[in-house]
C-alpha cells in the first residue's frame, strides 16, 4: 500500500475519531474525549492517508519540554504496512523541532506497539508499560536551532538513500562510525572527523548525503547559505562569524555549507580585498569548530579546484570525498525505488539503467516523474486504466531520451582528474 503522512487538519476529525473507535487493539490510557480535546486545542497531530481515506492517526500533548504520545491508531485493514512507524517518525519530527526534549508513550497494556517503540529508540520503564525517548535538544537549543533555520531531520534518510553503495560505504566507515562510537574509535587510535569536503558535478547528491549523515547521527542539521548571510561583501565575514557563534550554543550539530567556493575561493590579487577577509574568517572559524567532538562541518562544492589551498589542507578537513554520478548498480537501485511507487511490476529496470548512463540522481528523479505524469495523463484522458497502473518501460525510455543530462562528458573527465588531484579518503 502507498500512503502519505501529513499534518492533521480540522476536516480530519470525523474520520480520525471513527478510526479510534474501530481500533481497540491499539488502546490508550487517554480517552477518546481527551484526544479530541487535544486535537481541537491544536496539539501536534499527523494522519496517514491512502486514496483520500485516513488510515492512521497520531496525536500528542506537549507540556514544556516533554511530550506525551496520546494515541496512535491504524485501520485494521492496513496493519503490518509500516503506518505506525511513519506516523511516529513524522510526529517526532514536529515535536523535536518545537523544542521537545523527551517524548513519552504510556501503553494501556503490552501489545504489538511495544515492539515498534523499542525499535524506534524508546526505553521501557519497569514500573508500567511506560516508554520514554530523550531527544537531542534542550529548549534553549531548540530556540537556537530555529534562529539558524536548522532542524532535526527524520531518522530514515540514510536508509532512503538508494544506491551509491561505494560512497555510502566510505562515508559510513570514515565519518559516521567514528562519530557514533567515539570510545571504540579512540581505543583503536582513530580520531573522529570534524570537517569533510564533498565534491563532484552538480546534482550528484552532495546535499542529500549531508542530510543523510545528520539523520544517521540523529544530530541537528544547519545549512548555511553564503549568498543569504548578507548582500554586502564587506559584511559577510562578520555575518559568518556571528552565525558560527550561534552554532557554538548547540552541543551536537552538523553544519552544511553548499557551494563553499563562494566564501573559500583561491585568494589572488590584493590581500586586503573583501573576498580575502571572508576566506580568512572561515579559516579562523574551522579550528575553533573542530574543538568539540560532537560537531561536524560538511562543505560541498561543484568546483573543488577553485578552493583556496589553505582551506583544503588536512589540518582543517579530514577527508575530501568525491560524489559522482551513480554507477550501474546505484542507478538500478534508484530506478527501482522510483518505479516501485506505482503498482506496475513489468518495468525493465536493466533497460532504464543502460539508457541513463551518467544520469545524476536528480536526472533520474526528473525522468521518473515525467514518465509517471505521462502515464497519469494517458489514463485521465481515456477515462479508465488500461492494464497495469503506472508508467511502462516505454514511458520511462521516452522520458530518459527527453531529459537533458546535468553532467556532460567534459564534466566527467574533469571529475576524474579532480579525484586524482584532490581526493583524500
Amino acid at each position: 500500500m502507498t500512503f502519505i503522512v501529513r499534518n492533521y487538519q480540522d476536516s480530519d476529525l470525523e474520520p480520525v475519531v471513527h478510526l479510534w473507535e474501530v481500533t481497540p487493539g491499539m488502546a490508550s490510557v487517554y480517552s477518546i474525549a481527551e484526544c479530541i480535546m487535544s486535537l481541537r486545542a491544536g496539539s501536534p497531530a499527523v494522519v496517514a492517508v491512502h486514496q483520500d481515506k485516513v488510515v492512521g492517526a497520531a496525536v500528542a500533548s506537549v507540556t514544556d519540554a516533554r511530550a506525551w504520545v496520546m494515541r496512535v491508531a491504524v485501520d485494521p485493514d492496513h496493519r503490518g504496512e509500516g503506518v505506525p512507524s511513519s506516523l511516529l517518525t513524522h510526529l517526532e519530527d514536529r515535536l523535536v523541532n518545537a523544542g521537545v526534549a523527551t517524548i513519552s508513550y504510556l501503553l494501556a497494556q503490552e501489545e504489538q506497539m511495544a515492539e515498534g517503540l523499542s525499535r524506534a529508540g524508546y526505553t521501557r520503564h519497569e514500573a508500567a508499560a511506560y516508554w520514554e525517548k530523550r531527544e537531542a535538544l534542550t529548549p534553549g537549543e531548540a530556540l537556537t536551532l530555529n534562529a539558524l533555520g536548522g532542524r532535526v531531520l527524520t531518522r530514515d534518510l540514510w536508509q532512503r538513500l538508494a544506491g551509491m553503495h561505494d560512497e555510502k560505504d566510505i562515508i559510513d566507515k570514515r565519518v559516521v562510525m567514528p562519530l557514533s562510537n567515539p570510545e571504540r574509535a579512540s581505543a583503536h587510535g582513530v580520531m573522529a572527523p570534524h570537517a569533510i569536503v564533498l565534491f563532484g558535478p552538480p546534482g550528484t547528491g552532495k546535499t542529500t548525503f549531508a542530510r543523510a549523515i545528520a539523520s544517521r547521527l540523529s544530530w541537528p542539521f544547519v545549512e548555511i547559505f553564503p549568498s543569504r548571510l548578507t548582500t554586502e561583501a564587506t559584511g559577510l565575514a562578520q555575518a559568518l562569524h556571528d552565525t558560527f557563534a550561534l552554532v557554538d550554543n548547540l552541543e551536537k550539530v552538523l553544519v552544511f555549507i553548499d557551494e563553499v567556493e563562494e566564501i573559500a575561493s583561491a585568494r589572488e590579487g590584493v590581500s586586503k580585498s573583501p573576498a580575502h577577509g571572508v576566506t580568512n574568517e572561515l579559516l579562523k572559524i574551522i579550528p575553533a569548530f573542530r574543538q568539540r567532538d560532537t560537531r561536524l562541518l560538511v562543505c560541498a562544492t561543484n568546483s573543488v579546484r577553485s578552493l583556496d589551498q589553505a582551506f583544503m589542507r588536512p589540518g582543517r578537513f579530514d577527508y575530501v570525498i568525491p560524489i559522482g554520478p551513480p554507477d550501474a548498480y546505484a542507478r538500478a537501485a534508484i530506478w527501482t525505488s522510483f518505479v516501485s511507487r506505482s503498482s506496475r511490476a513489468d518495468v525493465d529496470i536493466e533497460a532504464l539503467v543502460e539508457a541513463s548512463e551518467h544520469f545524476t540522481p536528480a536526472d533520474i528523479e526528473f525522468a521518473s516523474r515525467s514518465a509517471a505524469q505521462a502515464s497519469f495523463e494517458r489514463e485521465m484522458a481515456s477515462g479508465e486504466a488500461a492494464g497495469p497502473v503506472g508508467a511502462a518501460t516505454g514511458d520511462y525510455l521516452l522520458a530518459i531520451s527527453l531529459t537533458r543530462r546535468t553532467v556532460s562528458d567534459l564534466d566527467i573527465t574533469r571529475f576524474d582528474e579532480d579525484i586524482a588531484l584532490f581526493g583524500r579518503l
